[in-house]
């Protein structure tokens, strides 16, 4: 019989599942320990694990083939040399969310190109103002959106945005997959040249030593002044600080964030009070209903390809963090 850990913290979405886990999987021996302790004792002999595997735990391991990831971009930490060098395969979720990360992209696009911050201000104060925005709105039917990362979150907001009648253009490191006819390929070492041609640029790359602070005072100076900048990603690829400095000096005409360098971001930082920044705290998928259900699908579809020696979905390039 394989061996499947669950790794701690064992919070409420895997005490829900270990249960359901054990019907559905019966080839599977399914243990969920409490403590690290416990954890690096339970790897020792297992197959696969599901969440993070730290390096002690690795070290011990005798037989571990297959990690499933619970986050498709995990914190940085999660991928180290000794994991990387290791013949375990890691799978991530990436896809499950994509539609709900989608939609909260699309959020941010229609309020920033329909200046919506500006008239919240004004319905705060009760002020009826019809000069409250300070910029044009954008015509979406004529805007360009540049789209950094066209993995499934990038495809699906692609859809979105072309269903808008945007032209899109995609930048990505490592095209799994032919885009649709509607986006325009290229790749990373085109990304500076494309800058001033687009109205929108959505960010929802992972973070990694390639991408840590690859949004900073350069980058948002080679955008044009009436255009929007988006992160959906992960906070480490954009240096706040920049990004404040370009919104404030007009460098840029605004932002949409749900990501942030420091989280949470600081109750001093001069982004909580700037007129053209809308701000989330990290919940682009807090309380979506059916994403647990659809990464619990996932792992036990996986399990059992690992049971039958099958390819598995969503292989990761642990060199790359993704």
């Amino acid at each position: 019989m394989l061996k499947l850990v669950l790794m701690p913290p064992l919070d409420d979405r895997r005490r829900n599942w270990l249960p359901r886990l054990r019907e559905s999987l019966p080839d599977f021996e399914v243990v969920a320990p409490e403590t690290e302790s416990d954890a690096k004792q339970e790897v020792s002999d297992a197959d696969a694990a599901y969440g993070v595997v730290p390096l002690d735990a690795l070290k011990t391991s005798n037989k571990l083939l297959w990690i499933q990831s619970a986050q498709a971009a995990p914190p940085a930490g999660y991928y180290y040399m000794e994991l990387i060098d290791h013949p375990v395969v890691v799978c991530n979720p990436r896809g499950v969310f994509s539609d709900h990360i989608g939609q909260h992209i699309m959020m941010y696009v229609l309020g920033l190109a329909r200046g919506l911050p500006y008239f919240t201000d004004a319905q705060r104060n009760r002020r009826w103002d019809k000069a409250a925005r300070k910029h044009k709105p954008v015509d979406l039917s004529e805007a360009t959106v540049l789209i950094v990362g066209v993995g499934g979150i990038g495809s699906e907001a692609a859809r979105l945005c072309s269903a808008f009648g945007m032209s899109v253009i995609g930048v990505d490191g490592r095209w799994e997959q032919d885009p649709p006819d509607y986006v325009e390929r290229h790749e990373p070492d085109e990304l500076d040249s494309l800058l001033p041609s687009a109205d929108f640029v959505i960010v929802t790359t992972p973070h990694t030593p390639q991408t840590e602070g690859m949004w900073h005072k350069v980058r948002f100076g080679l955008m044009k002044p009436t255009s929007y900048f988006i992160n959906i990603g992960r906070g480490m690829t954009t240096r706040i600080d920049d990004l404040a400095e370009a919104v404030e000096t007009g460098v840029i005409a605004g932002c949409g964030l749900d990501v942030y360098e420091v989280e949470p971001l600081p109750e001093d930082h001069k982004l909580w009070t700037l007129e053209n920044a809308i701000l989330t705290p990290h919940i682009a998928i807090q309380d979506a209903d059916n994403v647990s259900d659809r990464m619990f699908d996932l792992l036990v579809a996986n399990a059992r390809r690992f049971a039958k020696g099958e390819d598995l979905e969503n292989v990761v390039d642990k060199s790359m963090w993704f």
